[in-house]
């Protein structure tokens, strides 16, 4: 499995170092996001076992928080861990569920979910179909990059480089793409939204208290 997981992180690693070199692609709609009310897509993702799990047998179960991650070397996305595991007890009060979805393949997401402790079900999404299927675009420089030095603003390659290798002694190196801002959708059991956020930055984090009424509502509760 570890030799499985490094060779997946290298390429991971160097899709990081191709999509910083080229920015952003991906900042307009080509057309009208999923919003409140409309049906969500149903996709069929493998989760971290490889198992092929449709998105509509999920939200059928019970109403579903569905969470777009950013990649698994970012900083955000321990602290956004941090937070969902204090925040898992309201939600599953609710009688809602929490699916997250990230762009590694099942071996590196079951690192990853090891790594900043995650135990819920994480859904793999390495080539970004559900992150486009449900309107999630990439973050330019000053929304992923706002709090660091200018020459990450300016996207130099050689401090990428750098950044990189230092991140990877601490053994959480910047992998997939660059730029793919988050977001988080809740999801009710006919598979309608009843809400979709989408980070305008990469530590927009939604007030988890929203997030509970939007299952409460899913729920039938309110």
């Amino acid at each position: 499995m570890s030799d499985i997981v490094d060779k997946q992180t290298k390429a991971a690693e160097q899709e990081w170092l191709d999509s910083w070199q080229l920015g952003p692609v991906r900042l307009h709609w080509e057309k009208m996001p999923v919003m409140v009310g409309d049906a969500a897509p149903d996709l069929e993702l493998k989760d971290s076992k490889g198992k092929d799990t449709k998105l509509s047998a999920v939200w059928k179960e019970k109403p579903l928080l569905l969470i777009f991650w950013r990649h698994y070397g970012c900083s955000c996305g321990s602290d956004r861990a941090a937070r969902l595991i204090k925040e898992y007890p309201a939600y599953e009060k609710t009688g809602g569920q929490v699916v997250v979805v990230g762009q590694g393949e099942p071996e590196r997401t079951t690192a990853y979910a090891a790594r900043v402790g995650l135990t819920c079900t994480i859904l793999c999404d390495p080539k970004h179909f559900a992150y486009e299927a449900y309107g999630l675009l990439d973050g330019t420089p000053a929304q992923v990059l706002f709090d660091s030095p200018d020459e990450f603003l300016k996207r130099d390659y050689a401090t990428a480089v750098k950044f990189q290798a230092e991140r990877r002694k601490l053994g959480h190196p910047p992998v997939d793409s660059a730029w793919q801002l988050p977001g988080e959708l809740v999801i009710d059991s006919k598979g309608i939204i009843q809400l979709a956020y989408r980070y305008n930055f990469c530590e927009d984090w939604p007030d988890h208290r929203v997030l509970v009424a939007a299952l409460r509502k899913a729920t039938g509760e309110l």
